[in-house]
């Protein structure tokens, strides 16, 4: 029992498991970075979203392999020197011992790895575990794969190695020689400081009885009178905080150069990469923080964030995002509820109504005189990249089947996000099938492009440009703006469509007036008021019509604001098609909320705040035109493409614990986000049979996986197998595969064959 309580008391006192006690007692902030680490490579946070696959999957030049895996053995290796220097920096005179070792910086790094170690052992098995379920990586692939990640941090790790070295002697002999003589004036109150330090450290050592060498056995430390030297102390602090501040500049200087060169894709680091870049200088900084104002470092940090809050509020150092084709030099447009009257006024929409029933006259020319087609409105929902893989994909099917009467008798296209770039991207090859180009709009080599990933770009972008840089400008439609991450996320669009809806919303009027394509309308929200803005290559003010059957009543709250109507004097139509895109899917926290030049200024957000589904668009539409329709058609099939399955099992409530009760209000409300607005949108159409004098046909077509939960419950696992592909801007290939797959389920078998025979009629 004697010799088991010597080892436990060695144990306890040795220098790896003291660090470990030190950082979970003092160095919080440091401790929270790893546990967001942790949680993310093992799907314990932001797995719904797709933040795992980051770093477990991550892309470099569109490939996942030995080179996108080295660059995160970089930069967690990265990551990891600097949660070691910064503890030297602010505990190591808490273990002044090891002033006098050789090497301390390298003694303590090593004794301090923990933490690191046990990261590194967690990342190496969720990345295999994650490959060979969700990627179908095996062998060889699966090999270069960890050696690329081991080769990684060995690369980082032999560098610095190799820097502290060599800067060790010139500081050494900088400081000895130099330090009075030139920065004595500059040093003061890190000398004060550290005298400080030191002194405390006499008092308060904390116990270590041995330490971890190089050669992985535990030594004796020596007695402490052996090892207490004042100056040995303030030269290995002077060495240390030079070396933090040079890595740290180096570190800033490396952002910057890739936030210039960021628009080539060489120099798009995978997302993953950039976040541990955020991750390690926000480490490096907390530390220089931490140390220079002590027992104040919270109290500071909370006044420095209140007056940052303040002047971002004041608008002093708020990023605006704008649209791109709209002219911001031109003295903003007024934002009033009087004008928004005026632009919804009767005339207005007497005019949109004369302009669309131009539109519905072409439709109905594509027919025989004496037929009654179908008409169709095609509704897709939003949902990120699964969204926009799934819409194009189903569309795809669709038409195919139906021998291409599908888009033929479609009138409208209407949804959020991810849904509607998917849309689009089909009609844009629709369009150009038609028109002769060399184009297949059926081909999967389109859902391969979709499914291209956005989030790398977008991610690097947040952190090389829109936090360090930021003052590269391009040009479009004669007008100048920067390459902000809205320009990133549409470059990357225009690449993964192709190259073919670089347009402005007003190329595609003649097409949709000459019914080649079906109308479009996008109705991102307003975060100002709630409104929808409508945009359209078409005049939309008739989506208001509903005010004209109470004349005399004074209050409409007006539900949306037609686009080219409020921006006519802003170059309304040259509005960039794909900046109508990015403002429709306005990913949060991802894709930035676009600010337009109005007075006050209106701010944009996702469609899908409103109406993920596009429904309340396409009955607000057929409203408008109900008598023309009825007397014109067969009746209208509502074309649900969504990434939901509407109808869910009534999941079991559990035991809560006290967070659970906290939290279950807002839980609810995300829980349910899709089936408040279900439940709505069935009550419009149900509706629409009271005032409609036609048929009303139904069909959805849903990605549903066989294991669907909802939101805040579907977070507990990164190795998917068949559940939801995640709600980003980034699928696996288990994703893809998963995704276009599903359209072979017997229900969506059954909508196909319906609406087969429904356009048949």
């Amino acid at each position: 029992m004697a010799k088991l309580s010597r080892f436990a008391e060695a144990f306890f006192y040795s220098f790896p498991v003291q660090l470990l006690l030190n950082n979970l007692r003092r160095n919080h902030v440091l401790v929270l970075c790893w546990v967001i680490l942790f949680a993310m490579i093992t799907g314990n946070f932001g797995k719904y979203l797709g933040i795992p696959y980051l770093f477990l999957d991550p892309e470099y030049l569109n490939e996942v392999n030995f080179t996108s895996f080295l660059i995160i053995g970089v930069m967690v290796s990265g990551f990891t020197a600097a949660f070691n220097i910064t503890c030297y920096i602010t505990d190591g005179h808490r273990f002044s011992f090891i002033a006098a070792l050789p090497n301390p910086f390298n003694k303590f790094s090593l004794n301090n790895s923990i933490i690191p170690v046990a990261f590194f052992m967690t990342y190496l098995y969720q990345m295999v575990s994650f490959q060979v379920s969700n990627e179908f990586t095996t062998g060889m692939e699966l090999v270069l794969a960890i050696t690329g990640f081991l080769s990684g941090m060995a690369l980082m790790a032999g560098i610095l190695q190799v820097y502290f070295i060599f800067t060790q002697k010139d500081i050494f002999k900088y400081m000895v020689c130099r330090l009075d003589e030139v920065g004595k004036k500059t040093v003061n109150i890190t000398r004060a400081s550290l005298m400080k330090k030191t002194d405390l450290a006499r008092r308060n050592q904390i116990r270590v009885d041995n330490y971890l060498t190089h050669s992985l056995r535990f030594k004796k430390v020596k007695d402490e009178k052996d090892f207490y030297d004042k100056e040995m102390l303030q030269k290995v602090f002077d060495q240390n905080q030079f070396n933090l501040v040079l890595i740290e500049l180096l570190i800033f200087g490396m952002v910057l150069v890739l936030g210039i060169f960021k628009d080539y894709p060489s120099f798009q680091l995978p997302a993953a990469a950039s976040a541990m870049i955020f991750l390690t200088i926000f480490v490096m900084l907390s530390g220089a923080f931490t140390y220079w104002f002590g027992g104040w470092s919270t109290t500071t940090a909370l006044v420095l964030f209140l007056l940052f809050n303040h002047l971002v509020g004041e608008g002093l150092l708020t990023k605006k995002y704008p649209a791109f084709g709209l002219d911001y030099s031109s003295p903003p447009v007024a934002y009033t509820i009087d004008n928004l009257r005026k632009h919804s006024d009767s005339v207005h929409i007497a005019q949109a109504r004369r302009h669309t029933l131009e539109i519905l006259e072409n439709w109905k020319s594509k027919f025989g005189p004496d037929e009654k087609p179908k008409m169709v409105f095609i509704c897709a929902s939003g949902g990120g990249k699964r969204a926009a893989l799934w819409t194009l994909t189903a569309l795809q099917t669709a038409d195919s089947l139906t021998g291409g009467r599908l888009m033929n008798q479609s009138i409208l296209i209407t949804g959020a996000s991810g849904g509607l770039i998917g849309a689009s991207y089909f009609r844009e090859a629709v369009l150009r099938q038609k028109l002769g180009q060399p184009v297949h709009p059926h081909s999967p080599v389109h859902r391969e492009k979709i499914a291209t990933d956005n989030l790398n770009p977008l991610i690097f972008s947040l952190l090389a440009n829109d936090l360090f840089v930021g003052f590269t400008r391009f040009e479009y439609e004669g007008h100048s703006y920067l390459r902000d991450r809205g320009y990133t996320f549409e470059e990357q669009l225009n690449l993964d469509t192709e190259l073919m809806m670089d347009k402005t919303i007003s190329d595609y009027h003649e097409a949709e007036t000459n019914a080649l394509i079906p109308m479009m309308i996008l109705s991102p929200t307003i975060v100002n008021d709630g409104r929808k803005l409508y945009i359209s290559a078409q005049p939309v003010a008739y989506m208001n019509a509903e005010i004209l059957n109470f004349p005399t009543y004074g209050n409409h709250k007006l539900s949306g604001v037609d686009f080219q109507l409020l921006f006519e004097d802003h170059g309304g139509p040259s509005l960039r098609f794909l900046s109508a895109l990015r403002m429709n899917a306005t990913f949060p926290y991802i894709t930035p909320n676009t600010t337009l030049p109005t007075q006050p200024p209106i701010r944009i957000m996702d469609a899908g705040i409103s109406d993920n589904f596009g429904i309340t668009d396409a009955v607000r539409f057929l409203y408008s035109f109900r008598d023309w329709i009825a007397a014109n058609t067969s009746g209208i099939v509502i074309l649900s493409i969504r990434d939901s399955p509407k109808v869910t099992p009534v999941t079991e409530e559990k035991d809560n614990t006290i967070i659970d009760d906290f939290t279950q209000p807002i839980a609810s409300v995300y829980n349910n986000f899709e089936n408040f607005q279900d439940i709505t949108n069935d009550n419009l159409v149900g509706y629409a049979r009271t005032w409609f004098q036609g048929p009303i046909d139904r069909i959805d077509i849903q990605y549903t996986p066989m294991s669907y939960v909802p939101i805040l419950q579907n977070m507990d696992s990164i190795r998917q197998h068949s559940t939801r592909a995640s709600l980003s801007w980034r699928l696996t290939t288990r994703e893809k595969i998963n995704v276009i797959e599903t359209m072979n389920l017997e229900a969506n078998q059954q909508s196909l064959k319906r609406l087969k025979v429904l356009l048949k009629d």
